[in-house]
């Protein structure tokens, strides 16, 4: 796509390195960017893990700016808006406490059935976000380092994620990050906050742009690609950057 109305990017290895800040450069390139587009970010962290990555980063940003960024935690179950000086929630599509139990119970049993219960971790291995349970293999504050070795060609994640959903097929179980598995509400992913992006916003999804680094079949950004939006493969944070070098001239041509 030309000239998207919105920009949307997964978070850890999209726009920064897993678990860590954007960078500067990144940094301007959003606040550039949504000078010109609607800005859209799409993850599988807490809301506390976008401000602290993301938000808290953009220097020199007003409140119309930030009124045209789009947060959408744990991967598009909650959304928030900034408006009257803060972020307010626009909803949240939380599990069940029976949901909550069953998921936890699930991941930690197949994971120490296949090996993949770590003993040495950074933070805690499973995490209830209120609308996804998270496992993350070497806890949540893992090094960057250490959650690449860990499973270098995905084939531990995807045991893992192939296992837990044969034990629960009323909820939806993804690969998530470098180290994580995902579990939601069935048919809550990344393509159903994509299309309540669309409904809420107004803007359809075929004026929208979706960038990734998980497009794969196994990736959690893959329900965006299945949905026929137009997406760009990345690799790292890096390689985002220089598309938007290109890509925000662009549209600054067409919204200026």
């Amino acid at each position: 796509m030309q000239n998207p109305r919105l920009v949307a990017f997964d978070l850890d290895d999209t726009l920064a390195p897993s678990k860590s800040p954007i960078d500067p450069r990144m940094a301007a390139l959003l606040v550039r960017l949504l000078d010109v587009a609607e800005v859209c970010v799409i993850s599988g962290g807490q809301f506390a893990q976008f401000t602290m990555q993301v938000v808290d980063n953009l220097a020199d940003v007003d409140e119309s700016a930030l009124a045209r960024l789009h947060l959408m935690p744990t991967c598009g179950t909650q959304y928030y808006r900034h408006s009257a000086g803060e972020w307010q929630q626009v909803y949240a599509e939380n599990l069940t406490d029976d949901q909550k139990w069953r998921a936890l119970a699930a991941v930690e049993a197949i994971a120490r059935e296949l090996g993949y219960w770590e003993s040495e971790t950074w933070g805690p291995i499973l995490e209830d976000r209120g609308s996804q349970i998270t496992f993350s293999a070497l806890g949540q504050a893992a090094p960057v380092a250490a959650k690449t070795q860990w499973d270098t060609d995905g084939a531990k994640k995807t045991a893992l994620r192939e296992s837990v959903q044969a034990l629960l097929p009323d909820l939806e179980v993804r690969s998530g990050g470098s180290t994580s598995v995902d579990i939601t509400r069935r048919g809550i992913d990344k393509a159903y906050g994509m299309n309540r992006l669309a409904e809420l916003t107004g803007i359809p999804l075929d004026e929208m742009l979706f960038v990734g680094d998980r497009l794969d079949e196994n990736g959690n950004d893959y329900p965006v690609k299945a949905l026929g939006v137009d997406c760009v493969a990345v690799e790292n944070w890096n390689d985002t950057a220089a598309f938007l070098d290109e890509l925000i001239p662009t549209l600054a041509i067409v919204r200026p």
